[in-house]
This record gives structure tokens, C-alpha cells and sequence, in this order.
């Protein structure tokens, strides 16, 4: 039934249940204090390098690239590979150009990274809007896909059951980040790194073993299995030849992952920039060594499953990996356990990723929107009250936010949801990336042209999608029988990146202030950002 064995749904269930019920109690009994706002947002930042490194590794991998980056190796072959080392390289960016700025200028928020160099209401409240815009999607995504995931392992494709299952899974989401905060999503991430690599690395030696530990068999049987001949092994099958089409992809990616939110917030989580740079390298040689697994497993996927039934179980392949499982591990007993692991270590990807969006979400909500932007900076002398307060609109929000996801994935289970992946990598890529490189490293840049970058990247990102062909004009679209395709490229960041980068220096040599006043605002938080040293101001 659907690749697996009555055996293995069993126990895929059982794992499933005992799973969410263990991480749900360890949440519990690492959650924060009520009024205890560093605990709930940073956990105290007591994280070791090593475990740092396994969350931010646990943040990067969501389902959406576990699944998807599989399946593109699968059916693309070569350009699916290239995907994966650009996965790999955001990491490497982040660690070499962002990471210190960001543990130093933030505090919670992504707000926080950017008014530190700019204040104001309107960067926060710009920022809490471009937060929303590059989570929701893939939080979407990432819950559709839960539905679509536990029917296919249990054999159910009734719709009412899809439907009953994304919203479980949401509430499961929900509970660990409104329990749990940053500690608590944290070891959830944890675990399901372990979790995760341990089952990708099991399916590996499994698919090597079928071909005697030979590569060149396993490349030989990936091009037969892929119905592509020859092309299967070379450049150009993803993109149709478009050289353009894969650098915009491939910039998308390397840019929006390293500046997704979610990731950035764990730039706080270090004790030290020391600890973030540790915790990174860790993080890396996680997220690479996966990444070569999954490669292992996309082209195992292409050799024993074949392309066709692979894309019977889905045009964008999120189902290889499963398939791949159970083609390795057979009907035995052991054969159950292998496939048992691999849908549990799924299933941890879905609900640990997920959690820490929402996290994510709910804290530029209570700390960039109510807290600072609404209402300005909270009174000092009530913090106590204050905390208390915000912790609970905190908690509030990562509950409103999960329902709004857990609504628009139930509406949109049905459509193929590539195109909100590529929406929120093209958001991170075109307006949070220009903007946190403008502000750690351009002495003058200003409010105006913070603002500029954030709302024209971001607009510049919803119009050219809807032109894509992930939109409409293809099979795969997410409106297959219209075709108002008008844009030459598969993501928008060829062209959203450079706007992005256009309007935060058109805002800033438009904007009003003189030359003396950038400078100056920049220079009394420059020592502060780039090397963690206390602005002159404040030294005695």
C-alpha cells in the first residue's frame, strides 16, 4: 500500500504518536518562566557551540528542503546536485559575512538587528511585515505537505483525513512554540538533526550496499531510471538550458536561506560571536554531510524507483525519499524499522521546522509590532509587568499565527505549492538580505533607505512571481489551466535582488539627511556591530 507494508504504517503511527507525545513533555518542562522574556526568546543563550550547531542545522533543513532537494536530485539529476551545494553554501555566507554582525546588533528580533542601526516605529513594523511575508508561505507549505505525508504513509487518500491531519500537526506545532520558546524549539531541532541524519545516513549505505558501494554503478543505473538518457548527468534539465533561469534559482537560495528569520534569530541564541562562529562550522558540516546523503538518496531514488513513479506520487518528487526507503528496505522486519525511521525522522523535520517559523513569527509580532511598534518602547521601570505582558502576546501570537497557517494550508492543499517555497527564499533574497548588508557594512545608509529596500524588495518579489511559470503556463503551476505567464524565469531573483539593492540606495541618497548625520549615526554603533565592542558614548 503506497511502497509500504501493514507493518511499517504501524509502527510509522505508533513512532509518530510516542514521538510528539515525548517532544510536547520535554517542551513542557523546559519552558520558560511567564514574565521571563531572555528565556522565552533566547533561552538565556545557554547553548553550547556543539548544540547551537545542531539548531541551527535543525532551523536550515525544514521538510520543504528535505523533500524537495531529494526529489530535484531524483528527477533532475546534475541541476539538483548544484541545488544542494547552494544549500550548503547559504550556510557558508552566513558564518563568513553575517553571523558576528547579527549576534552583536540583535537582541530578539529581526527588528532588533535592523533599528539598531536605524530606530523607529516604521523599521519595526516594516520589519514584523517582511517576517510574516517570508515565513508564511513556506509554513504553508511545510503543513500541506504533513496532511499529504501521513495519508500517503497510512494509505488513507481520503480528503477529510488530509484535512484532520494538518490540523493536529499545526496544533503540535503551535503547543511547542508557544510552550517551549527558544529552549524549547531548540532541542526539538536537536533531536530531529540527530533523528535525521542517522535515518539519511541509514538509507544511504543501503543504496550504496544495493550497488556494491560502486558510484559509478549507482550513476549508470540514476540515468537509465531517470528516462532523461545522457542529460541526466549534465547541466541544463531543471532549467530547460536556461543558464539565466538556474543563476537566478541558485542566487535565490544562497542569499534567502542565509537570511531567512528564523535562521538569523538563532544568530542571538550564542553566548558569544566567538560561540556563533563555533556553532556554525558545526551547523555546516552537518548541513553538507546531509546534503552529500541526500544526493546518495535522490540518485538511489531515480535508479530504483524510475522517474515515473516518482512523479505519480507528485511532480515536484517530495515523495522519492519514502519511495527510495521502502525500494531498500524490503518487506522484512528490518525492512519496517528502516522505513519507520526515515517517516519519523520526517515527520520531527515537519513539526520541529514548522515550530521554530512560528517562533520566529510570534516574536517579531509581540516584540517589533506591539511592544515597540504600536506602542513604543515599554516602560523600564514596569518591566516585570512589562515582560509578563509581552510574553503573553508573544504566546498569543504564535497561536494566531499557527491558525492562519494551519487555515490557508487547508485552502491550499489541493494547489502544488512550489511557488510559495520560491516566494519566501525570493523575499529573504531580495529585501532582508540587501537590507542587513546595507546596515552592518554602508556607514550611510539611513531610515528612508532601510525602509526603501525592505518594501520595494519585497514588492518587487509579489509581482514578478505572479508571472512565473510556477504561477500559471506550465503543468506544475499552481493555476495549470491559465497561462498569464509573462516573466523569462522560473524565481524572481535575477531582477527582485538588484531592486532590492536599487532602493535602499535610492531611499538613502534621497532621503534628507545630510552626509554628517549618517555617518555619525552609523559610527557610534559601528564598534558594536562589527566586533562587539561598546560604542565610544558609553565607555568610561
Amino acid at each position: 500500500m503506497n511502497g509500504f507494508n501493514e507493518s511499517a504504517q504501524t509502527m510509522s503511527l505508533v513512532a509518530f504518536i510516542a514521538v510528539a507525545t515525548v517532544t510536547l513533555l520535554l517542551c513542557v518542562m523546559t519552558g520558560p518562566d511567564r514574565d521571563d522574556l531572555d528565556e522565552f526568546y533566547t533561552g538565556y543563550r545557554s547553548l553550547s557551540p556543539i548544540r547551537n550547531g545542531l539548531a541551527i542545522a535543525g532551523d536550515y533543513l525544514s521538510a520543504a528542503t528535505l523533500l524537495g532537494t531529494t526529489g530535484i536530485i531524483a528527477l533532475t539529476g546534475y541541476d539538483g546536485l548544484v541545488l544542494a551545494l547552494s544549500t550548503a553554501l547559504s550556510l557558508v555566507l552566513l558564518m563568513f559575512l553575517l553571523a558576528e554582525p547579527l549576534h552583536n546588533a540583535g537582541r530578539f528580533t529581526m527588528g532588533d538587528i535592523l533599528t539598531r542601526r536605524a530606530p523607529g516605529r516604521a523599521v519595526r513594523i516594516a520589519a514584523c511585515a517582511v517576517t510574516l511575508a517570508a515565513l508564511l508561505p513556506l509554513m504553508v507549505v511545510q503543513l500541506a505537505g504533513s496532511g499529504d505525508l501521513l495519508a500517503f504513509i497510512l494509505g488513507f487518500d481520503n480528503s477529510g483525513f488530509r484535512t484532520g491531519a494538518i490540523i493536529v500537526l499545526g496544533i503540535v506545532m503551535i503547543s511547542y512554540a508557544a510552550i517551549g520558546g527558544m529552549k524549547g524549539t531548540a532541542l526539538i531541532q536537536i533531536l530531529k538533526t540527530v533523528f535525521l541524519v542517522a535515518a539519511c545516513l541509514t538509507i544511504a549505505v543501503l543504496v550504496m550496499n544495493h550497488y556494491d558501494w560502486s558510484t559509478g554503478a549507482l550513476l549508470a543505473a540514476a540515468q537509465h531510471g531517470s528516462g532523461a538518457g545522457a542529460a541526466y548527468l549534465h547541466s541544463g534539465l531543471q532549467f530547460g538550458g536556461s543558464g539565466l533561469d538556474m543563476v537566478s534559482s541558485e542566487l535565490t537560495v544562497v542569499l534567502g536561506a542565509a537570511c531567512l528569520p528564523h535562521i538569523t534569530m538563532r544568530m542571538s541564541s550564542g553566548r558569544s560571536a566567538q560561540d556563533v562562529r563555533r556553532s556554525l562550522s558545526w551547523a555546516i558540516s552537518v548541513v553538507v554531510g546531509l546534503c552529500l546523503l541526500l544526493t546518495v538518496i535522490g540518485f538511489g531514488a531515480a535508479a530504483l524507483v524510475g522517474h515515473d513513479l516518482i512523479v505519480a506520487a507528485g511532480a515536484q518528487g517530495n515523495g522519492a525519499i519514502l519511495q527510495v526507503s521502502g525500494a531498500v528496505a524490503g518487506s522484512s522486519g528490518l525492512g519496517a524499522l528502516v522505513v519507520t525511521t526515515m517517516t519519523t525522522a520526517i515527520f520531527l523535520t515537519l513539526l520541529a521546522s514548522v515550530a521554530g517559523m512560528i517562533l520566529a513569527c510570534a516574536n517579531s509580532l509581540a516584540h517589533d509590532l506591539f511592544a515597540h511598534g504600536l506602542h513604543g518602547t515599554r516602560n523600564r521601570n514596569k518591566e516585570p509587568v512589562a515582560g509578563r505582558i509581552e510574553m503573553g502576546t508573544a504566546q498569543g501570537a504564535a497561536v494566531a499565527v499557527g491558525l492562519l497557517a494551519i487555515t490557508l494550508a487547508v485552502l491550499a492543499r489541493h494547489w502544488n505549492l512550489q511557488a510559495m517555497v520560491t516566494l519566501s527564499f525570493c523575499v529573504g533574497a531580495s529585501a532582508l538580505a540587501p537590507a542587513l548588508v546595507y546596515s552592518m557594512f554602508w556607514r550611510r545608509y539611513t531610515r528612508t533607505g532601510l525602509l526603501c529596500t525592505l518594501i520595494g524588495g519585497t514588492t518587487a518579489v509579489f509581482v514578478l512571481i505572479t508571472g512565473t511559470n510556477l504561477v500559471s503556463g506550465s503543468p506544475g503551476a499552481v493555476f495549470p489551466g491559465h497561462d498569464f505567464n509573462w516573466f523569462p524565469f522560473t524565481t524572481t531573483g535575477l531582477v527582485s535582488i538588484p531592486i532590492g539593492f536599487l532602493a535602499g540606495w535610492l531611499g538613502t541618497v534621497r532621503s534628507r539627511r545630510t552626509a554628517t548625520e549618517e555617518r555619525s549615526q552609523y559610527e557610534a554603533v559601528e564598534p558594536w556591530i562589527l566586533a562587539g565592542a561598546p560604542p565610544a558614548a558609553t565607555r568610561r
